[in-house]
């Protein structure tokens, strides 16, 4: 039978088809059996009746573990009360290697326990979605710059100096030769990139050395940095707004069933999604947080505070321009 996977079933209506995958959970009626089989694309129903599989494999299929590395044939059903709008009526069943004891069961478990089981728990719903949505974002980015004749510059991760404050550097001996730090960002290497290529960017992971427990602050993250030749301050705003805009609506297109397991109210996202971008210049935003009651004087920089107070004021995303040099160099 033809190998295919959970996501492609709706181009085999009625046709006989074998799935390969673990058993996400079960549950029975007595004399059938409804299997919950992923794959990693999805999660489909498998109905297994003992008529269909005989009495050695239908009494097997009752006591598999969760988690049962298994292949299963049958034909695919068009049913909108399954997950999916599909399911499959079994016709045989092989368990490649059965699971006992899986930690991680439908109950609350403590953070702490998940992280130490962070290896299985990719394999649970909510996590599952949110690294297929990052990944589409990741695919998503490399589109964007690849479709407008950017040229990818990967930078190094080992650096000899820092590129912006010295203080937020993860510091390691090179050979005994001399110091050299993780990267804080490619900026300067896509920066002499620009002058070779006209556009390019960098793509790849960044470390900062910065004690916080913040929701603005991370240890180690991946950032995308794009540097255009010949590019004012209006070019930048315009590749700033079609990229993010363009990586949201990729994302609504592609992976909205994953934001609807996450319970994501794609509302703002929609809105997001739509150019152009709202454009306010740093006068203009002290103005208005001054009219919000917020105690901003003019030359300080923005923080997480005053940019949420200006973000209430929009549906979308909203540009600051021209701020002081002062605060923002």
């Amino acid at each position: 039978m033809a190998r295919v996977y959970i996501e492609e079933l709706s181009h085999h209506a009625g046709d006989e088809v074998t799935l390969k995958g673990w058993l996400a959970g079960k549950r029975s009626s007595g004399k059938i059996h409804f299997l919950q089989v992923r794959d990693g694309t999805g999660v489909c129903q498998c109905v297994a009746s003992l008529a269909d599989l005989g009495a050695d494999r239908f009494a097997a299929a009752d006591h598999m573990g969760q988690e049962t590395s298994l292949e299963v044939t049958g034909v695919v059903r068009e049913d909108k009360r399954a997950p999916g709008g599909f399911e499959l009526t079994l016709k045989s069943i092989e368990i490649v290697s059965p699971a006992t004891d899986y930690p991680i069961t439908p109950k609350d478990h403590g953070v702490a326990f998940l992280l130490d089981n962070r290896h299985l728990w990719i394999r649970s719903s909510r996590q599952h979605a949110i690294l297929r949505v990052r990944s589409e974002v990741e695919s998503a980015c490399r589109d964007f710059f690849h479709e407008r004749g950017f040229v990818l510059f990967d930078a190094p991760i080992l650096t000899p100096t820092s590129c912006e404050g010295t203080t937020n550097l993860f510091e390691l001996d090179y050979f005994g030769e001399r110091k050299a730090y993780l990267t804080q960002s490619g900026q300067l290497y896509a920066e002499a990139g620009a002058l070779a290529f006209g556009k390019v960017y960098c793509f790849g992971p960044t470390f900062r050395a910065e004690k916080s427990k913040t929701r603005r602050h991370l240890t180690e993250f991946w950032m995308v940095e794009p540097e255009v030749a010949y590019c004012d301050l209006d070019g930048d705003m315009e590749l700033a707004e079609q990229f993010v805009s363009y990586i949201v609506g990729r994302v609504l297109e592609r992976r909205g069933a994953e934001l609807k397991t996450l319970e994501r109210d794609t509302t703002k996202l929609q809105s997001a999604a739509q150019l152009p971008y709202p454009r306010i210049s740093y006068d203009e935003a002290i103005e208005r947080l001054k009219k919000k009651g917020v105690a901003v004087n003019w030359g300080d920089d923005f923080g997480g505070d005053e940019e949420t107070a200006l973000s209430e004021e929009f549906d979308r995303p909203v540009m600051v321009h021209r701020y002081p040099t002062a605060c923002k160099a």
